[in-house]
C-alpha cells in the first residue's frame, strides 16, 4: 500500500537520494548543493515549487513529486506544472507513481487549477504507459531557448 503526503523535514535522505536518481536517470548533472538549493525552495513559504512523497507500508519514502501553479493567460485560468515525479525503481509497479499523480490532481481540484501539465522524454516508455492511461497526449512540441 502506498500513501502520498507533503514532504517532512525528517524525509530529507530519502528525499535527497530519490531526486540524485531522478537526475541521474534523465543524465542531468547535479550537485548536492542544486539539491540542497532546491529542498530550500521546498521550504520558502514564497516560492512556488512544492512536493509530495510517495511512502510504502514500511514507511520509506519510495517516490516524489514537485510541482507548482503557472498563469494560463490564453485561457484565463491557473495551471499545475509537475516538473518532476520519479519513483525508486525498486518500487516501480508498486502504484506510487498514480498515487503522486492523484495527489497533485486533489491539489489542482482544490485550488481549481484548469489543467495538470508535464513534459518526459519521448523515450522514457515506462513512464508513458502510466500517463498515456491518466492524462491525455497533447499535440505540442517542446523547445528550449539556451541563454
Amino acid at each position: 500500500m502506498v500513501t502520498v503526503r507533503p514532504v517532512v523535514e525528517a524525509d530529507h535522505a530519502e528525499w535527497n537520494r530519490l531526486y540524485e536518481g531522478y537526475a541521474a536517470f534523465y543524465g542531468v548533472p547535479q550537485t548536492p548543493e542544486m539539491r540542497a538549493l532546491v529542498w530550500e525552495w521546498i521550504w520558502e513559504p514564497d516560492h512556488e515549487v512544492e512536493c509530495r512523497v510517495a511512502v510504502n507500508e514500511s514507511g520509506s519514502v519510495i517516490g516524489l513529486a514537485h510541482f507548482r501553479e503557472f498563469a494560463r493567460p490564453l485561457a484565463v485560468a491557473k495551471g499545475g506544472f509537475l516538473d518532476d515525479l520519479f519513483v525508486d525503481p525498486d518500487s516501480r509497479g508498486s502504484g506510487a507513481a498514480d498515487a503522486l499523480i492523484d495527489a497533485v490532481r486533489e491539489v489542482a481540484v482544490a485550488r481549481g487549477w484548469s489543467v495538470v501539465r508535464w513534459i518526459t522524454a519521448e523515450d522514457n516508455y515506462r513512464a508513458r504507459a502510466v500517463y498515456d492511461r491518466v492524462a491525455v497526449k497533447t499535440r505540442w512540441l517542446t523547445y528550449d531557448l539556451a541563454l
